[in-house]
């Protein structure tokens, strides 16, 4: 399975069967999402090499106006889209196999998490897995310690209060907080 076949696959939104061969490429591209966050988490890197570095692990050339404060961790990169002006703050995990797409502008808080995969309830099913992306607009601003969940779309302007865990799309110019992630006002 080519990482293009895979990526259609996961964007399609269909259950991933637990031992399946696309199973075995979620596993593949893992380890070599491992080989390079280690790289960038256990060695100084200048800035051109950090783009570099990331362009690599997400299989698409990474504007050179990233921000990025290792270490930073990823179970896949190859389902990453990252825009502009993005600044990622350090200890955050994003598990990209589902699909994750970060809009312009966008400021990501310490040790965030971004879930893109689910498993099924079904007892005897639950190392099957359903993936549905998280997209991020322009402009987001994301607290520390966040957790977004599978299948949240933020939109535009937003704000998400620090140590949220927003488990439902997020309107544009609102700001959020809470367990579960609440509006708080709007901008």
């Amino acid at each position: 399975m080519t990482t293009p076949e895979f990526i259609k696959i996961m964007d399609s939104g269909e259950v991933i069967p637990g031992g399946s061969s696309i199973h075995a490429k979620m596993h593949e591209l893992s380890q070599e999402a491992i080989r390079i966050t280690m790289e960038i988490n256990n060695a100084f890197h200048t800035h051109d090499e950090i783009v570099d570095l990331m362009s690599e692990l997400t299989g698409t050339e990474i504007d050179n106006s990233l921000g990025l404060f290792p270490p930073f961790y990823t179970d896949c990169g190859k389902n990453l889209r990252i825009g502009k002006r993005v600044f990622i703050n350090s200890g955050c995990k994003f598990q990209d196999q589902g699909g994750i797409t970060i809009g312009n502008d966008v400021l990501i808080g310490h040790n965030c998490v971004i879930a893109t995969l689910n498993h099924v309830m079904d007892p005897d099913r639950r190392a099957d897995m359903v993936p549905a992306p998280v997209k991020i607009g322009d402009k987001v601003w994301i607290g520390a310690n966040v957790t977004i969940l599978q299948g949240v779309t933020i939109g535009e302007g937003a704000v998400i209060a620090a140590g949220a865990v927003v488990n439902r799309d997020v309107p544009p110019r609102t700001v959020v907080g809470g367990i579960p992630a609440k509006v708080i006002r709007q901008i």
